[in-house]
């Protein structure tokens, strides 16, 4: 009798945990979508304090860190998200590492820092970041934000100075090619995977742009305007759009 309470018990805190879990997510989910973006990342936070090995939560939080990160002004709190990013999707790695969410949630953490490094700790992100985005679209080619990273790799590196590519020279024996042809391309994948990311369609139209195909990039620059938005970054780059839009026009 005594084992089969004690059976019992266990059962319910189990059902109880899960329901707990379960619960956290779709709160942490619905903040997120509000968008609610650090209330957000405080309650996936709660998920893992009890499931540490949940991979939603690992690079629902990597990538929440790196968002919110982006939008800090003080460097300091801004490189400890970064950390975090790079923290949390490191671990989802450690027990995912042929998951593509996981992977694509590391390369934006190494892209944010690489954005605020220069000579040889830049190149060494750079490098990781194609590395990353690479192992995502192994795993899942429709995975539309490794796509726009690769197409954000590409339009960064073929933008790289002498001295930038000097160092990538001397410390690494170069990257791999890269050219805007390729991160208008990978962008145009992006797109047609998930048509409602603005952020594709501002670097895509920049990327025309560069490519002295203005008139394409006038027509990209114009939808951003109708697509809903889904994160707190959304109106910025709705704005940056629209003043873009005004320059070129």
């Amino acid at each position: 009798m005594k084992w089969m309470l004690t059976l019992l018990l266990q059962i319910f805190c189990f059902g109880v945990f899960a329901q707990s879990f379960d619960m956290l997510i779709k709160e942490a989910e619905a903040l997120e979508a509000a968008p609610q973006e650090k209330a957000a990342l405080l309650k996936f936070k709660e998920a893992l304090k009890q499931n540490p090995t949940s991979l939603l939560a690992l690079w629902k939080c990597s990538e929440l860190c790196s968002r919110i990160g982006n939008r800090e002004k003080d460097t300091k709190v801004r490189d400890a998200y970064y950390l975090q990013a790079k923290t949390y999707a490191g671990t989802a790695l450690q027990h995912y590492p042929n998951s593509d969410d996981a992977n694509v949630s590391m390369a934006i953490a190494m892209g944010r820092m690489a954005m605020v490094k220069s000579g040889k700790e830049k190149i060494e992100a750079v490098k990781d970041i194609k590395r990353y985005a690479d192992i995502a679209l192994k795993n899942n080619i429709r995975n539309f934000k490794a796509w726009h990273i690769i197409g954000k790799w590409h339009y960064e590196v073929s933008n790289l100075n002498m001295m930038e590519k000097a160092a990538t020279k001397v410390f690494f024996g170069g990257l791999p090619a890269s050219s805007l042809k390729d991160a208008i391309k990978a962008y145009e994948f992006a797109k047609a995977l998930n048509p409602n990311f603005s952020l594709n369609y501002l670097e895509l139209a920049k990327a025309y742009k560069r490519n002295d195909e203005k008139n394409k990039a006038i027509e990209t620059l114009k939808k951003v305007a109708d697509i809903p938005s889904y994160t707190e970054d959304d109106p910025r780059i709705k704005t940056e759009a629209a003043q873009l839009l005004k320059n070129w026009q």
